[in-house]
């Protein structure tokens, strides 16, 4: 029988059959040996083959091609990467602008690796609330939807402790699967929970300490969107503290940038790494504030990874 992985505790998966029974999975050692070179090799949202020998255990047996998927570089330094989720229509990328500040190389690795995956991103700015009180707040939130709106990112600002914003952000999500990621203290869960009354996913406090979030999602897992008139999912994910960009060809990195990219096709090279070369249009257009000077930061981090080949802790 065929299915959706729609649960991944790590040990086992919850595969949710077409006939919308959930089975309790497993997969046997050697499936791991199939040339994939990740900490989870059957991610949620993979449509998969289960077999049923003994009626009672699933195992998965073979994963569907994917159309997509979102992936990072894993902190384990024994594998290569692990996969968030598979066959998304968007991803929405929770940040905070303060009460944790969610830093824009953070964004920015985030939605190049969207592009390179081919899934549509959309930037949810949560705790607005804790904005409105302070002008120069507002003006940096302000700045910081220009910035990626006129770049072709859709944001939505919301606050999940006021609801304000939350009806917008439901409409982006009808019709859709949609992976929901960002660091720890963002409000994810609470967003998610408010999404979906009755849910109730754990959250936590932000450290007094360090102004940081703490892991309330232990998992991977796809959640039904109630009283949508079309099939409308979310699927949550822990919260992530850095982001590892892998398998980024330095003469690519840029394809990932909307606006690099489209300067970058006046250089005089073609080859242009846009770092150093005379006649880079993509360094003129920073020098002339064309080109934000936070987004050509982040793209030198990720060609300084792609050199170096490692995972930079606190990006």
């Amino acid at each position: 029988m065929t299915g959706t992985v729609i649960k991944n505790t790590g040990s086992s998966y919850l595969v949710r059959t077409e006939s919308g029974e959930d089975l309790n999975c497993k997969i046997k050692g050697n499936f791991r040996l199939k040339g994939i070179r990740t900490t989870n090799p059957v991610a949620v949202g993979d449509h998969v083959t289960v077999s049923l020998p003994d009626g009672d255990t699933g195992y998965i047996t073979a994963i569907a091609p994917r159309r997509n998927y979102i992936i990072r570089k894993a902190s384990n330094l024994s594998k290569q990467a692990h996969i968030l989720a598979a066959n998304l229509d968007q991803v929405c990328l929770v940040v905070t602008l303060f009460h944790p500040t969610t830093s824009t190389t953070f964004i920015d690795r985030f939605l190049a690796t969207a592009e390179a995956y081919r899934v549509p991103a959309v930037i949810v700015i949560n705790k607005i609330d804790l904005l409105e009180d302070d002008p120069d707040a507002m003006e940096y939130l302000n700045a910081a939807s220009y910035l990626y709106e006129s770049i072709g990112y859709p944001v939505v600002k919301v606050s999940a402790k006021t609801g304000e914003g939350l009806e917008t952000l439901r409409e982006n999500l009808r019709g859709k699967t949609t992976l929901f990621s960002g660091n720890s203290g963002v409000g994810k869960s609470t967003l998610i929970n408010d999404l979906i009354p009755g849910l109730q996913l754990a959250t936590a406090s932000i450290s007094s300490t360090h102004d940081t979030g703490m892991h309330t999602t232990t998992f991977s897992e796809m959640f039904d969107l109630p009283d949508m008139d079309e099939p409308s999912a979310i699927i949550d994910t822990p919260g992530v503290k850095g982001f590892g960009t892998l398998e980024f060809d330095r003469h690519e990195v840029s394809h990932f940038f909307p606006e690099i990219f489209k300067t970058g096709a006046e250089c005089r090279y073609s080859d242009c790494t846009h770092t150093h070369e005379p006649g880079c249009a993509v360094r003129e257009a920073v020098d002339d504030h064309r080109i934000s000077e936070s987004r050509y930061a982040s793209y030198l981090s990720i060609l300084e990874d792609s050199e170096e080949d490692k995972y930079r802790k606190g990006y």
